[in-house]
């Protein structure tokens, strides 16, 4: 998993670059949203390898067909979020700096609390 700090107006078109070039293992799949939907994104995606399964926008030519079990399993990233929404410091940002803030999104996003409302064994 990779997270980038970006400004709250800032687009996911903006964001994909820096959250793609952080270190780790390379993705083997995409879940985006139609914010993603870009040629540039699905050309670089397609450069990398990386299954692309981004619902297309109203206003392309030719609609591509997704697949329908994977991306169902978005729900989970945006449930982790839903979560994460939830704690009041992330909420209201209480951290003074980026780098504190991001420190504490990372803690909240790895911890042991169960971000998605799936069972996980161990973890209270």
């Amino acid at each position: 998993m990779a997270v980038v700090l970006t400004g709250g107006e800032v687009s996911d078109v903006r964001g994909y670059g820096p959250v793609m070039d952080e270190p780790g293992p390379a993705p083997k799949v995409l879940l985006g949203d139609k914010g993603y939907d870009a040629d540039a994104i699905l050309e670089d995606l397609k450069a990398r390898g990386v299954a692309a399964v981004i619902p297309p926008r109203r206003n392309r030519k030719v609609q591509p067909v997704i697949d329908g079990c994977i991306y169902a399993l978005r729900n989970l990233v945006e449930r982790c979020f839903s979560k994460l929404k939830h704690s009041r410091r992330l909420a209201t940002r209480y951290d003074k700096t980026a780098d504190s803030y991001l420190g504490f999104v990372l803690v909240a996003s790895a911890s042991g609390r169960n971000l998605t409302g799936e069972s996980r064994e161990g973890f209270p």
